[in-house]
């Protein structure tokens, strides 16, 4: 989405927000891509209405980013990713980093993470200290490498940590709105997890994973 075309994406999910209203509570919400630099420009974005649920990003794929950063050392890139993450939950601009291993399909043959899984650590102690919490984003089932972001590795590093979960499904399609829902909470509650949250009002609220199990059935 463009700048110019924020003033449009809100007045479409007021339109939502109106036309369904007796039956959905639709709320507004915004991920934003993070990259060293960017804070004051967030920071001002964010701030011009009213957002229920702030995801922060970080798209190794995107050129401008990779032009920057990526210079041709998979394994140094991956760190940088890693980097990023914890810088993005340091700036306090997000409420949830969104899809948090996404660099893993960079070059699915070069991700090996006992390799990467020391760096992954260091970033997920600093995120653990922000208090910012990780999606667990179902979209990575259909990438390169076909698993959840995260996957269940970095998945288990998140839960010692106590870092709280966020379900997504990264949902371009209407038909994938909470798609594999039901697999991604049991792989919580498989991992330790007994609850995932929920963002209104950029607060974060927990809700017991059975719970969740019980209103998708």
């Amino acid at each position: 989405m463009a700048d110019a075309e924020f003033g449009l994406y809100v007045a479409m999910v007021e339109q939502a927000k109106v036309s369904y209203a007796d039956r959905l509570d639709v709320r507004l919400g915004l991920e934003s891509d993070f990259v060293p630099g960017v804070e004051p420009w967030l920071e001002k974005l964010h701030r011009r209405v009213p957002l229920h649920h702030v995801l922060g990003s970080v798209h190794y794929q995107m050129a401008f980013y990779r032009q920057k950063y990526y210079t041709g050392d998979v394994f140094s890139y991956q760190q940088v990713y890693y980097e990023h993450l914890a810088l993005a939950a340091e700036s306090g601009l997000f409420d949830t980093l969104s899809h948090p291993d996404l660099i893993k399909n960079e070059c699915p043959v070069e991700w090996h993470f006992p390799r990467i899984q020391p760096f992954i650590a260091k970033a997920l102690d600093r995120i653990a200290a922000s208090g910012v919490a990780m999606e667990l984003n179902t979209s990575g089932l259909l990438k390169a490498i076909p698993e959840m972001n995260p996957g269940p590795a970095q998945l288990a590093m998140m839960y010692e940590r106590g870092i709280p979960v966020v379900l997504g499904a990264d949902a371009h399609r209407p038909d994938r709105v909470g798609d594999k829902f039901v697999t991604a909470l049991n792989l919580l509650r498989e991992i330790g997890y007994e609850e995932v949250s929920v963002f209104l009002d950029r607060r974060r609220h927990a809700i017991p994973i059975d719970r969740v199990l019980t209103s998708l059935r």
